[in-house]
């Protein structure tokens, strides 16, 4: 007899005989990657499963292929005495995340074992109901700064070259968020034209003081010239906006944020490490030389520094590390604001150990009160793909970097230590905040790469009119898109496209875009034999054009009969429907006008729209999927309406 028939049939005497004789057997792992005694967990038997935790060479620290631990294995089977026995004295976590972020506590919720499901509420101290999974703003919601005023919590993040710029999030229980304004939402303003993917506004911070809401942020240029970074300042006695127009400080570094201290003046800090200076009453004006405070604990790319004035320290929080696999945050304080600064004992406070845990490069973070005296951090960090290919990206950033939220714990000696210590948490009990609603109006999810066109996006209820672009996709200069956040890595997004009329080389259809270096397109489009489909995909400084799936005669009937977009729109004349099917690096395509149906073929790894996916420009946004057009040097006019977004 195995080991594997031995823990099948529950024979812990036959397990023991041959674990005797042969102890490394009970490393043997099945062709999935499962090792044969989480099958033992699995089947809840707690005698078999006390006999390999104490007396094998099990180590408890092993993992399947999909990073599930013992404890993943015995909530499936249910048994409370076995996961009691796991919980309590070997020391297995409740919380702890698959590579999917699937915990125990959610297998045991989700498969009906209400017995267990009890004993994980009285463990955690809340109900499966009353938890919540990081990220809490999903896709491209980079870099978060936070204030609380009163019980209103506000979030900006970055933006990049998307217009409008830097969202403006509102919640009140801190899990929940809603986007409520921007921060530059004047093209004149923004002055992204000619900027290259990537670059555009990073790292923005809001702060509060005195009935005024500061938003800083730096603006990131091109590397030509001689100044690639520059500060920008806004502000608004309201947080949705408008915000005024920005007054630019001329001090090179990133990632600004503003402290306001007791005393009523005004400082900036920004990298490398943290460096101070004063501001002018107004914030806009620079009235003194900057001057380090601290370079870091880990002194590998400091940066994003905030400055927290609590119990008589002045608390400096670092992102290092750089914004990948070392991400972190640090943590150092001073009794006066200009230092000297002591580096936490605890540092890093925040970061991710499990190169195998679904989410990881965890950093740039800043910590905020609730009324109650309850501490939260708010941070960036990225979901991970993962890719089965011999060459290029093992591990996808598709969806960019998104905000986690983990509580915060004051040790008795006055440091803040973030979950713990324990990494970025998968799923956690929610604030004792009451439960928020958000009501995002539909129309602030929508951006565009660079400053639309004047009128070239008009946003009216589920319509879309877009002009066509005279710049190709590929260009910096294309305009007019107009897109949202992928925010799963799986989800169905469609659309309608009123019937438009097309001259040759025209097209109009559906996009799922990362920027001008990587985009793949459905459209439907025109040459000199007529209308038909077809899928592109842009790859670095390639474009490979798919076959084309040409429309019956019906469809150039209704294509010469067609006006303009928005007339056919009123006129209710017929749409064609565009949807794109995804699940993880897939991508099928389809189309329908009438009885007519068409699907793409199945694009099995658009890896390029992962942040890893091509080696050009700045590439740590995230994908997107929306609309566009593309007019060429005529005009065209198109509309679409309906699109839905669901993720899976």
């Amino acid at each position: 007899m195995t080991i594997w028939d031995a823990v099948k049939q529950q024979n812990t005497d036959e397990v023991r005989r041959i674990l005797t004789e042969t102890p490394s057997v009970i490393d043997e792992t099945d062709s999935d990657g499962t090792p044969v005694w989480f099958l033992a967990a699995k089947s809840g038997n707690l005698e078999l499963v006390r006999y390999i935790v104490e007396y094998s060479r099990a180590s408890m620290n092993t993992v399947d292929a999909k990073n599930r631990n013992i404890l993943h294995y015995g909530a499936m089977s249910g048994a409370v005495p076995l996961c009691r026995y796991l919980v309590e004295k070997v020391g297995m976590d409740i919380l702890s995340g698959d590579r999917d972020l699937v915990t125990p506590y959610q297998i045991a919720s989700e498969g009906g074992h209400r017995e267990l499901a009890a004993y994980f509420e009285e463990k955690v101290g809340a109900p499966y109901e009353e938890m919540y999974h990081n990220p809490v703003r999903r896709g491209m919601f980079p870099d978060p700064s936070i204030v609380r005023v009163g019980e209103d919590y506000y979030m900006v993040n970055s933006s990049f070259i998307f217009f409008p710029c830097i969202p403006i999030s509102h919640s009140r229980d801190l899990v929940h968020w809603e986007i409520i304004g921007h921060a530059i939402t004047n093209p004149a303003w923004s002055k992204l034209g000619g900027l290259e993917g990537g670059r555009g506004y990073w790292a923005p911070d809001i702060s509060y003081d005195n009935g005024t809401f500061y938003i800083t942020a730096t603006y990131r240029l091109n590397d030509t010239g001689t100044v690639y970074r520059r500060q920008i300042v806004i502000s608004s006695d309201r947080p949705e906006g408008p915000y005024s127009e920005p007054a630019y400080i001329e001090e090179d570094g990133i990632d600004p944020s503003i402290f306001h201290d007791d005393d009523g003046r005004h400082y900036m800090l920004l990298n490398r490490g943290a460096r101070i200076f004063e501001l002018s009453s107004d914030c806009k004006r620079q009235i003194s030389e900057a001057r380090l405070l601290y370079y870091g604990a880990q002194k590998r790319a400091p940066e994003g520094p905030h400055l927290l004035h609590k119990d008589g320290w002045y608390y400096l929080f670092l992102a290092e590390g750089g914004t990948g696999v070392g991400h972190r945050i640090s943590v150092a304080r001073s009794r006066t604001l200009f230092g000297d600064y002591e580096p936490c004992p605890y540092n890093p406070i925040m970061r991710q150990e499990d190169e195998n845990a679904g989410i990881w490069r965890c950093g740039h973070g800043k910590p905020v009160q609730t009324p109650a005296g309850d501490w939260y951090m708010v941070y960036l960090c990225g979901r991970k793909l993962w890719r089965e290919a011999e060459t290029g990206p093992a591990v996808c950033s598709m969806l960019g970097r998104e905000t986690a939220l983990d509580p915060i714990r004051w040790t008795p000696d006055g440091w803040p230590i973030v979950n713990e210590r324990k990494g970025p948490g998968v799923l956690q009990k929610r604030p004792p905040l009451p439960l928020y609603t958000p009501k995002e109006a539909y129309g602030m999810q929508w951006i565009s790469p660079r400053e639309p066109d004047p009128d070239g996006v008009r946003i009216e209820g589920n319509r879309f009119v877009l002009q066509g672009s005279r710049a190709p996709l590929a260009d910096v200069a294309a305009r007019n898109l107009c897109l949202r956040r992928q925010s799963d890595f799986a989800f169905e997004a469609g659309v309608k496209l009123c019937m438009p009329r097309l001259s040759d080389g025209q097209e109009a259809g559906i996009i799922c875009y990362y920027d001008e270096n990587s985009w793949v397109s459905y459209a439907l489009g025109r040459d000199g034999e007529g209308l038909f489909l077809q899928a592109k995909e842009h790859i670095g400084k390639e474009t490979l054009a798919h076959e084309k799936t040409w429309l019956p005669r019906e469809a150039e009937d209704i294509a010469a009969a067609a006006g303009d977009g928005a007339e056919r729109a009123e006129a209710g004349r017929p749409f064609i429907e565009f949807g794109v099917r995804t699940r993880g690096l897939e991508r099928q395509f389809f189309a329908a006008l009438g009885n007519f149906r068409c699907e793409s073929g199945t694009l099995a790894d658009v890896y390029y729209l992962c942040d890893e996916g091509v080696s050009m420009g700045k590439r740590f946004t995230g994908a997107m999927v929306g609309m566009y057009a593309y007019a060429g040097e005529s005009g065209l006019t198109v509309t679409f309406e309906d699109f839905v977004y669901k993720g899976n």
